[in-house]
Parts: C-alpha cells; structure tokens; sequence
C-alpha cells in the first residue's frame, strides 16, 4: 500500500481520535494530512491530491460528511469509490440515510486498529 505517494485525507475534530488515526494509518504506510472540520478538508481538496478521504460524518463549521460526499461527486468523482464516514452514532435517521443514499462504507467509532485498516484496505485498493 505504500507503493501510491498521495495522502489520505482525513477529516475528524476529535483529537483523541486524530492521534488514534494518525498512529493506526501513519503506522500501516499510509501517509495522512489531517483536517480538523469539513470546511478545512473541502479547502484541501480544493488545493491538492488525494489517495482517498475519510470524513467523520459531522464536524463543526457546517460542512459534514455528506457535504464532503457531494462537493467530491460534483468536483472529485474519482475519490468517490476511495471515501470512507466515520462515526460515533449510526443510530441517527440522518446518518443511515446519508449511508444508505450514499453507498459510502462507513465505521463506528470507537473501532480496533486492525478493524479500521481492514476497511481502509477494501476503500484504498478498489
């Protein structure tokens, strides 16, 4: 997985579970740059490449994941099949209709290491 030189991108505002991606990726050969809210990480799209995106499915500032999804499908296409949601609540009508509207794999947060790069895996090599 090492062998493609451009980052993921990954959106999340939690720190703990930054540092908890940062290691788990960072430690699998997976190169990462960090956006703390979905406006920083539509900013980054907007101004470089990316291997993949994976986006918690709300962030503060008013962009969420679903927003993400649809600025990727109007502007970035090819990143769609390499989009991963986190989140920590499933549960929500909004949430399960964004995932089930979507198609987007999607993992519950807390997840394992070995969970995590498991679907990462699945979403990076399609």
């Amino acid at each position: 997985m090492t062998d493609d030189p451009l980052p993921v991108l990954v959106i999340e505002d939690e720190a703990a579970v930054q540092s908890f991606l940062r290691a788990a990726l960072e430690r699998n050969g997976i190169n990462i740059v960090m956006a703390g809210s979905g406006v920083e990480g539509l900013e980054l799209l907007k101004a470089q490449s990316f291997r993949g995106v994976i986006s918690d499915m709300r962030t503060p500032g008013g962009v969420s994941g679903d927003d993400v999804h649809a600025w990727l499908m109007e502007n970035r296409p090819e990143l769609l099949p390499r989009m991963l949601f986190i989140t920590g609540d499933t549960v929500n009508e909004e949430t399960r209709n964004t995932l089930r509207r979507t198609g987007v794999p999607c993992i519950e947060k807390p997840f394992r290491v070995q969970e995590l790069m498991t679907v990462i895996r699945q979403v990076l090599e399609e």
